[in-house]
């Protein structure tokens, strides 16, 4: 019966995700008085790719988490949409990442749901994190002050997204594997290698992304109040010092407590993100009937104000639910294993995802400082909707995993009482 419910309920889903894609492309067919036709084209082609994504990877791992999947699809139309209302070749580009992206999803659920916890493997972890990183210092292009963009011919990648993954992996077998003090000591040289290096390369959401994983994770496989306090400290300690050491950082800081001071320069884009969310009200100025040119990196950074100017704070409200939903869900998939691996593995890779999210949000709407990281699944950036797609399918590949041991378990059980 709860299956038969399930069912039904994430059809119904399929359905009212399917028709908001087909609705917003519509109406983008016809901004302006001028016909497009690439929009009707593209809105089919997105309908029909998540539902076809959907039922496949339901055909193919029985014992998927439909409720992330589905929210993630959601989100990352809601991005195309917006994405595509500002720039097509941008949306086009978005698509093709998100198409590769799946592929490499399907290979991480079928590595993670046969895998234990990768042994000897992630001391290479912890060292390709650290090469990613070291080689922005080197390799990289500035954009935005910030040193993280690598070029390999025509291709450009951040390697922070991907050594992101590394931190996890890595964050979740120490800390699976080791109990005492002085176990844990290589790595938090290794964390804070990595702040540091980032840091230097002028990344500081990633740098916060990373430090507030680490303590998340510490000191939900350790359980230890004081040193999780005394990490707290640490990080505070380090956040003044990059203060006082680093302009970048104290113009960040400036910025955030009066943008209006500087709007003909550094303040111009928070100024304009909040004018475009008081703009939008409650229920929008309409699909394609703001002003997403009128803010710097509006496909990319600023997206979430983008969102809330045209669909309305309402609608950006109910896409913070969207994240709230997938945090659930990785909770629950994380409570469910056997492993303690499994779990702080599911636990990161949601923790890293949901902290990401409320970074952005918050520097957007003024919260906190701005920094420049993407919001997971919405934002324009192949390397970014990359990256959180190996994170859902590495907690995909758990709950399947989950699901193959209650099935085994069942199993059992069936036989003993025949």
């Amino acid at each position: 019966m709860n299956s038969k419910i399930q069912s039904r309920s994430t059809a119904a889903v399929v359905v009212l995700q399917t028709l908001f894609t087909l609705s917003a492309f519509a109406l983008l067919s016809i901004r302006n008085g001028v016909f497009d036709p690439w929009a009707l084209i593209m809105g089919a082609c997105l309908s029909a790719f998540n539902v076809v994504q959907y039922y496949l990877l339901k055909k193919m791992f029985r014992s998927m988490d439909h409720f992330v999947i589905l929210v993630s699809q959601f989100l990352w139309s809601v991005g195309i949409v917006e994405i595509y209302r500002i720039s097509q070749r941008y949306a086009v580009r978005q698509a093709i990442f998100l198409v590769f992206g799946t592929a490499v999803m399907m290979i991480v659920i079928s590595v993670i749901k046969s895998s234990r916890d990768f042994g000897k493997l992630n001391w290479l972890f912890m060292g390709g994190a650290v090469i990613l990183l070291a080689s922005t210092l080197v390799l990289s292009r500035a954009i935005g002050g910030a040193r993280n963009w690598i070029n390999i011919g025509p291709f450009s990648f951040q390697p922070s997204e991907f050594a992101k993954i590394l931190f996890i992996m890595s964050s979740a077998y120490f800390l699976s594997t080791r109990d005492k003090l002085t176990s844990f000591i290589p790595y938090i040289i290794f964390t804070a290698v990595c702040v540091i290096l980032l840091v230097v390369a002028k990344e500081l959401g990633t740098g916060l992304l990373i430090c507030a994983t680490f303590l998340i994770l510490f000191y939900s496989a350790t359980g230890r109040k004081l040193l999780t306090i005394l990490g707290i400290g640490v990080f505070g300690a380090g956040a003044y010092g990059s203060y006082r050491l680093f302009s970048h950082v104290r113009t960040r800081v400036e910025i955030w407590r009066d943008p209006w001071a500087s709007y003909n320069a550094e303040g111009y884009q928070i100024v304009q993100g909040l004018l475009a969310l008081a703009s939008g009200g409650l229920f929008g100025t309409g699909l394609g009937k703001g002003m997403p040119g009128a803010i710097p990196a509006s496909h990319t950074d600023y997206i979430f104000t983008v969102i809330g100017e045209e669909f309305g704070l309402i609608f950006a409200a109910i896409l913070i639910v969207f994240y709230l939903v997938f945090i659930v869900r990785g909770m629950i998939i994380a409570m469910n294993t056997d492993s303690i691996y499994d779990a702080l593995l599911v636990f990161g890779c949601t923790a890293m995802l949901s902290v990401q999210s409320f970074i952005i949000i918050g520097g957007v709407i003024k919260l906190i400082p701005l920094t420049g990281i993407t919001l997971p699944f919405v934002s324009y950036g192949g390397s970014s909707l990359l990256s959180s797609m190996i994170q859902l399918g590495i907690i995909e590949g758990i709950s399947i995993k989950n699901g193959s041991r209650d099935d085994r378990e069942l199993e059992m059980m069936g036989q003993i009482m025949i």
